[in-house]
């Protein structure tokens, strides 16, 4: 009964590296659809993906690791990216990275909110210099950001309306 269940659970990594014709080259191209697809890689998605490429899992598990954008936990419900490069700086993204902490109870690239809801990651650079404070929400960008902002487009977010 197990593994009838893992079949099912992992047919969609099954069909994407199909869709490749299960060719070791595509290795990139099949994990990001399949996180894509799942919102993250989780083990048995990769162990599908090893068996129908013929490859070992340890490969596998050097590709994702090297990789930042390969996320092996799920998300939180919202990812709220905040630029902390130099331009950022300057107008205030460290207090809006640590009003953000003390809002959501989250830890910027650590901890998510209690509920699981909001996730804090810390990049340098949106490429929206002359906007900053910058941050990237569910991959929207935002410029001009206060703390204020942030809570009400979050409020959107969660509501539908963005």
């Amino acid at each position: 009964m197990a593994i009838l269940i893992n079949n099912l659970e992992h047919s969609g990594a099954r069909a994407i590296c199909g869709r490749y014709d299960n060719r070791p080259d595509a290795l990139l191209e099949i994990l990001r659809e399949t996180q894509e697809a799942e919102r993250y890689l989780n083990n048995e998605a990769l162990v599908t993906i090893a068996g129908a490429l013929n490859i070992s899992r340890a490969d596998i598990h050097g590709v994702v690791s090297f990789y930042p954008d390969y996320q092996r936990e799920a998300p939180a419900g919202h990812v709220v990216k905040i630029c902390m490069a130099e331009a950022c700086q300057a107008v205030g993204c460290e207090a809006l990275a640590a009003e953000a902490e003390a809002k959501f109870g989250a830890k910027i690239d650590g901890v998510k909110s209690s509920d699981g809801q909001i996730g804090l990651e810390a990049v340098y650079c949106l490429g929206n210099c002359a906007l900053g404070p910058s941050v990237m929400i569910d991959g929207v960008l935002y410029g001009r950001v206060t703390p204020d902002r942030l809570h009400a487009l979050l409020r959107e977010r969660s509501a539908g309306e963005v």
